[in-house]
């Protein structure tokens, strides 16, 4: 367990995501992204499962910056109040891994006015994902 900081009072961001279809969201989630479970609870009063995914932030949009980023990267505003946001090494890749396990594209992938390759879909319970690769800037002029 980390050690309180006076200067960082958050020490970890956790996402709970509830879902209708456990095993479809486990499914999509570990083998979509690749990632392996660091905890798992199944203990007869429900199943829940940990999927460290990097680094964490809180993105905090007022409507107007929503409906920019969702008409950049989906055409118009489409997402809800919350929309996943993943960094990932090779956007193409994920991309095609995601929707093969049920994901649906929102809108093809675009590079941003900020540079970085992006893609929306969304998951089988109607969760908006961006995926986005920073790209150096070598691979901005593609």
């Amino acid at each position: 367990m980390s050690t309180p900081n006076p200067n960082h009072p958050v020490i970890e961001l956790r996402v709970a995501l509830t879902t209708s279809d456990y095993e479809r969201s486990v499914k999509f989630y570990c083998e979509g992204l690749g990632l392996e479970p660091a905890a798992i609870w199944n203990n007869g009063q429900g199943q829940a499962l940990i999927l460290n995914m990097g680094h964490a932030t809180l993105e905090i949009f007022d409507e107007t910056q929503a409906q920019t980023i969702d008409h950049l990267e989906a055409g118009g505003r489409v997402s809800g109040q919350i929309r996943f946001a993943l960094q990932v090494p090779d956007l193409k890749a994920a991309m095609e891994r995601l929707l093969a396990h049920g994901a649906t594209l929102v809108h093809p992938p675009i590079i941003t006015p900020w540079g970085d390759y992006n893609v929306r879909l969304q998951d089988p319970d109607g969760m908006q994902i961006t995926l986005f690769q920073v790209l150096d800037k070598n691979e901005q002029g593609k």
